[in-house]
């Protein structure tokens, strides 16, 4: 059946449109765009007037693994969401077990330098779950330098992850800060090699730790240009901190070079991750001019009191989720950093979504609305729509168009070689795949806090994903399931 979206607002990053349009889809494609098409019969026709139609949102940087999480996503208009940083492994249980429970957002998986590492050093094999990941975060085993016999290993494991179809390599090198610098270039080696991007949790930066075996952002920089990979610098905002002018004058640097770097920025002044991870510990709290005060416990809400509570909860259970404040939200110079990460020419939105937990240990829920009394970041809810409302509606920095550019077109240009599948996504093309979020221009906003992490985003009045309704006039439809992968051509 064909359905006609008629009479909106259409932009299109790819062609730089944004004017008034008609949309005809049928199975999945998109067949038309234009003025006055018309409808044959039996077609469903869809009145937009109002409202803005554009390509779904990309997010790089999901972790929610969860019909859950993806359906709090979809409420912020995403219609792709990739676990790229971190990853998962072995991918091809992840794209298993994520087919079989079926998922309302298409899904894909980098290959884990985390899990790969984990498995050759620490003995840890990797199960594809979000719980074990964040469980072994804060694991010293293998966090370590590796021999040389044990480089080979885990660069084996990566390659025949590429194999299975993973997007690209995820870095953790944040949670593993004082690995030898080879180590990463042997990785963006592999990366250039096969022709796939790396995506990396940049480490220290030397202004936090001077101790560092190289500058974060210098890193990035050196190994695009030593090797010639296409390298992500993951939410620049968290890891630079105060420092976002320095670093992003780096990278722009390592651009104008000729290197192929790409950057994404989150709109909050937390992060969230796991309260065993390296760069959590007291000590490297004080060097960031943070203290215990600074990280909260997701489930609990607890506000760590002091260094010896800190001790505590790390050593009893590691893999607990917890949030970080890194900058002040509510003052004006912080939340002047965090926008100009945002701003940087060609930074790309990415959410960092994390898992809604509940007092059970649960993390998924099929029932709509979500039972009270989930914890979770913010930003799992609100990243897109939040974004558009400083961006666009509060501060006009990016207009209608430039804001599709960021959320939908751009990230899906970073994943064209790897995945030619991408091609068809973050724009509106005919052939190009029926994801689309319709907008209402005047109301969207997010509404989740950190109080209240799973508050809807409004102003979202349609998403389709690979043409199929998720959300009908700002209703979830909790019987779609049309998510399908996004896999990596085998390398």
């Amino acid at each position: 059946m064909q359905t006609l979206l008629r009479g909106g607002r259409v932009i299109d990053p790819a062609k730089g449109f944004d004017g008034p349009a008609d949309v005809l889809v049928a199975a999945g494609k998109v067949i038309a765009v234009g003025a006055g098409l018309e409808a044959s019969p039996g077609t469903a026709v869809v009145d937009l007037t109002g409202l803005i139609l554009g390509p779904g949102f990309i997010d790089l940087h999901s972790h929610v693994h969860s019909i859950a999480g993806q359906r709090l996503q979809a409420m912020d208009g995403v219609t792709t969401a990739l676990d790229l940083e971190a990853g998962l492994m072995p991918v091809e249980r992840a794209y298993a077990e994520a087919a079989a429970a079926g998922r309302p957002l298409h899904y894909g998986f980098s290959a884990s330098w985390g899990g790969a590492r984990a498995q050759v050093l620490a003995g840890i094999a990797p199960d594809a779950r979000i719980e074990s990941g964040l469980a072994v975060l804060g694991n010293p085993r293998w966090q370590r330098s590796s021999s040389p016999r044990e480089l080979a290993a885990w660069l084996s494991l990566l390659e025949g992850e590429l194999a299975g179809g993973a997007l690209g390599i995820g870095v953790l090198m944040g949670y593993a800060p004082k690995t030898e610098p080879a180590e990463f270039l042997a990785v963006a080696r592999l990366a250039a090699k096969a022709g796939v991007p790396t995506f990396t949790h940049v480490r220290e930066l030397v202004e936090m730790d001077p101790d560092t075996p190289v500058d974060g952002a210098m890193e990035i920089a050196i190994a695009a240009a030593e090797t010639g990979a296409a390298m992500h610098h993951c939410h620049v905002n968290s890891t630079s901190g105060r420092h976002v002018d320095r670093v992003l004058g780096a990278l722009e640097e390592s651009r104008r070079a000729g290197s192929r770097v790409t950057v994404e920025a989150y709109p909050y002044g937390a992060g969230s991750t796991a309260v065993g991870a390296a760069f959590i510990a007291p000590e490297r709290l004080r060097l960031k001019g943070l203290g215990p005060t600074s990280v909260i416990m997701l489930e609990t809400g607890e506000r760590i009191a002091d260094e010896a509570r800190l001790h505590q909860l790390r050593k009893q259970d590691p893999g607990a989720p917890c949030l970080l404040e890194f900058l002040d939200e509510r003052d004006p110079r912080s939340r002047a950093l965090m926008q100009q990460a945002l701003a940087f020419p060609d930074a790309v939105v990415a959410s960092d979504a994390m898992p809604v937990f509940w007092p059970d240990g649960s993390h998924d829920s099929t029932v709509w609305p979500l039972p009270p009394g989930g914890s979770t970041h913010p930003r799992t809810a609100g990243t897109f729509a939040k974004t558009l409302r400083l961006m666009v509606r509060e501060s006009g920095a990016w207009t209608w168009l430039e804001a599709f550019r960021r959320c939908s077109y751009l990230p899906a240009r970073i994943l064209d070689d790897v995945a030619p599948a991408a091609r068809a996504k973050g724009h509106l093309g005919v052939g190009a795949d029926a994801d689309f979020v319709v907008l209402d221009p005047q109301t969207v906003t997010d509404t989740a806090t950190y109080a209240d992490p799973t508050r809807l985003s409004r102003g979202v009045r349609h998403l389709y994903v690979a043409g199929v309704p998720v959300v009908s006039d700002g209703v979830l439809r909790t019987d779609a399931f049309p998510g399908r992968a996004l896999r990596g051509e085998p390398r």
